[in-house]
């Protein structure tokens, strides 16, 4: 009886270690979906994330040619004005000079008057 009952623990034991081999087998399999499954999420992120930036540049691009536009016109504007006063600053600037310094020079001193 002792000898069968020793054969029966043994092929327990070896139904065990076989049951604990293949739940690890499956653990490795299960681990090994998920990294894939990760990975493919990766790519599959990283490509619609190429899509969309893709998109927003071009988006970008069609709408800011007007801006684009409209800002190099005001400064055009702008360089004609700054030129325009310029050539006005400089077609009065030798009065402006004299009246300043007769200003400065010519002093006539006023008494207060009393009041």
């Amino acid at each position: 009886m002792s000898a069968q009952n020793s054969a029966g623990i043994q092929t327990l034991l070896d139904a065990e270690r076989e049951a604990s081999k293949i739940v690890q087998k499956a653990r490795e399999l299960r681990t090994k979906r998920v990294r894939e499954a990760r990975d493919e999420a990766k790519k599959e992120i990283e490509a619609y994330r190429q899509t969309k930036e893709e998109e927003f540049k071009k988006f970008e691009a069609e709408h800011t040619k007007g801006n684009k536009q409209a800002e190099d016109e005001a400064n055009k504007e702008a360089d004609g004005k700054i030129k325009e006063i310029q050539a006005s600053g400089k077609k009065s600037q030798d009065q402006v000079i004299e009246d300043l310094l007769k200003g400065v020079l010519d002093v006539k001193p006023i008494p207060p008057s009393a009041e």
